[in-house]
């Protein structure tokens, strides 16, 4: 069993999977109607993660018993059940993915970051003047890294994703970094200039952030 986290709050979920199966393994654990289309992947990495995020998928509805594909996607390229029970999304890094369900209509926003330093190479494409970055345990990864992920999440939840900059158009205000906490955001893109609530947790080989809440600016 490679589920590595899964956690709820109310009536949402995240469930993250560590890919220590081989292919051949996680098709033997998945329905023929679920792991059609994995065929036309070429590179095993992308096989692996479209995999093992409908095997995640089925673990956290479970549901082992489907007789019918689960993800579709939108014309943009965002992902839905097909059932309409729940909204979707979704997120991978180097050995896991990454699931958040919420209820049929919301907007959820999930992403999984691999620790690097490489982040600070890119950061002055995707930090604003007025945005901070505190350090943490000496290091301005962590906090380069919560900015960049959190962007993606907050991205993953707009439902305009046209023409967004993430340096222009997505802002997170200033918070204090620990293994786990909470911060404010707002986007710029859209009419509606919504906030966001976000969500972060720190782990041994990535950081994770997600949605929590959207309303008006």
């Amino acid at each position: 069993m490679a589920l590595y986290a899964h956690f709820c709050w109310d009536d949402a979920q995240i469930g993250i999977w560590k890919m220590e199966e081989g292919e051949s393994e996680l098709m033997a654990r998945l329905p023929a109607s679920v792991s059609q289309g994995v065929e036309r992947f070429a590179a095993p990495h992308r096989r692996m993660e479209w995999l093992s995020v409908r095997l995640l998928l089925i673990t956290m509805l479970g549901r082992q018993d489907v007789a019918d594909a689960l993800i579709g996607y939108t014309p943009a390229g965002a992902p839905y059940l097909l059932d309409h029970t729940h909204a979707l999304s979704i997120s991978h890094t180097k050995g896991y993915v990454a699931v958040m369900l919420a209820p049929w209509g919301s907007h959820p926003g999930i992403d999984l970051e691999q620790w690097g330093e490489r982040v600070c190479k890119v950061a002055s494409r995707f930090m604003r003047e007025d945005e901070e970055v505190p350090l943490y345990h000496e290091s301005p990864v962590a906090a380069l890294l919560l900015h960049w992920s959190a962007k993606e999440a907050m991205y993953k939840s707009m439902t305009q994703q046209e023409a967004v900059d993430f340096k222009q158009h997505l802002r997170i205000f200033p918070f204090p970094i620990a293994a786990e906490g909470c911060f404010d955001a707002q986007e710029y893109r859209t009419s509606l200039q919504q906030r966001y609530s976000m969500a972060y947790r720190l782990y041994a080989d990535f950081v994770l952030t997600w949605v929590t809440a959207v309303w008006p600016g």
